[in-house]
């Protein structure tokens, strides 16, 4: 009776036969380009161009974008588990994956005209230009309505000038989303969004960052000095931008829970592996009670991220067709997620002992990755507050 109900409710805890498949395809292909060289990327922080081209031939920069705009046409579903699997190998590719896919392809697809879609996200979903997200800046990061910024209108162009911190993909970028102040007495609702053009007269980027964690994902300052942006490359209405800001971020935390989950697992895999092999005392680690509640609290963690992460997404999928908010999700998701891969990558060194310490092992960065998943996208004393908005009924400004 009770599975009775459960099938006619439409609960179902397996995959499709499809998501399988494609999940399968996904971790056989970041298991065999991607972890042999994530070591080397970590180490050099160079951008790995040639992987991303293999990604891109593989339909990964494009995942849920509709076949006619150079993409796979896929769902959120197949999206989250191709970030899982691509995390899983290495974090800085799937930061690099998860900024073409939602932060800068999903608000053009979701706000933006015809012509915008075809001029901008056929290229970055096939692979041939690369996107990025420009929201945060040096003095506003979560208050968003702070931003300086500014987008004057003069005719059929903006006159834009301000300067973006943190932007994921910026020294390679073709292509920005960005945002700007159009009339600063409205605060969050002056705020409109531009697609920039990197190589037009008045764009230029600073340094590239030196990070603790996703070595590889290429991060930097932009400059916009008179930069002129044409009023085709408004996207959206003017006083829009923040509504589109949070929407996308509303994608973009799913992606950032489903890249948690992936580098949890990775490490949560190779701290079962060493207790199984490591020898203490005359017996293997794994044989210790200390040892054996590490790893259930670990796979407990990781399990529940992985469910709210899938819950989230197949809400979000649901939503392209309802056009439902999906706000509280998404925020629950990658608060959880994250910081049960900080937790479970700390607990992998622990396991590791010295040697989860040393460059050697890979859990030291599993660790170092986790940590920017409770920052970025919404940190996680930004989740918190969403949520408990989202609970209470109130309207939300973040």
């Amino acid at each position: 009776m009770g599975v009775e109900i459960l099938a006619q409710a439409g609960l179902n805890f397996e995959l499709s036969e499809e998501h399988r498949m494609f999940q399968q395809v996904v971790r056989e292909f970041a298991q065999k380009e991607i972890a042999p060289v994530a070591t080397h990327y970590d180490e050099t922080g160079e951008f790995p161009w040639e992987t991303v081209r293999k990604m891109a031939a593989m339909g990964l920069m494009g995942l849920e974008v509709p076949e006619e705009y150079g993409g796979q046409g896929l769902d959120a579903i197949a999206s989250a588990l191709a970030m899982i699997e691509i995390a899983k190998a290495d974090a800085a590719h799937s930061a690099i994956m998860s900024v073409n896919n939602t932060l800068f392809c999903f608000p053009i697809l979701t706000f933006g005209t015809e012509e915008q879609k075809r001029k901008y996200v056929t290229p970055v979903a096939t692979g041939q230009a690369m996107g990025a997200y420009a929201l945060t800046e040096p003095q506003s990061g979560s208050d968003a309505a702070g931003m300086r910024t500014r987008a004057v209108r003069k005719g059929d162009v903006y006159i834009i000038n301000g300067r973006k911190s943190w932007i994921t993909n910026g020294p390679v970028a073709d292509y920005i989303v960005l945002f700007a102040m159009t009339d600063p007495e409205k605060k969050h609702h002056g705020i409109s969004a531009f697609i920039i053009e990197t190589n037009r007269p008045g764009f230029s980027r600073g340094k590239k960052e030196e990070k603790l964690g996703i070595r590889a994902s290429a991060t930097c300052e932009i400059y916009l000095d008179n930069y002129e942006c044409p009023v085709e490359n408004r996207l959206g209405e003017e006083g829009e931008g923040f509504r589109i800001a949070m929407t996308t971020l509303d994608a973009g935390r799913v992606g950032i829970a489903a890249q948690a989950v992936g580098i949890a697992e990775a490490a949560y895999e190779a701290a079962l592996a060493w207790a199984k092999q490591r020898e203490a005392f005359g017996r293997k680690i794994g044989e210790f009670q200390a040892i054996q509640w590490k790893l259930a609290d670990m796979r407990v963690k990781l399990e529940a991220a992985r469910l709210l992460t899938l819950q989230a997404a197949w809400k979000r999928e649901r939503a392209k067709r309802t056009g439902e908010r999906y706000t509280l999700e998404a925020a629950i998701a990658k608060l959880f997620a994250s910081e049960a891969a900080q937790w479970i990558t700390y607990e992998a060194i622990q396991i590791h002992g010295g040697m989860g310490y040393s460059r050697e092992m890979p859990v030291e960065r599993y660790f170092r990755d986790a940590r920017i998943t409770t920052i970025y996208e919404g940190t996680s004393e930004i989740q918190r507050l969403v949520i408990a908005r989202q609970i209470l009924g109130f309207k939300s400004s973040v």
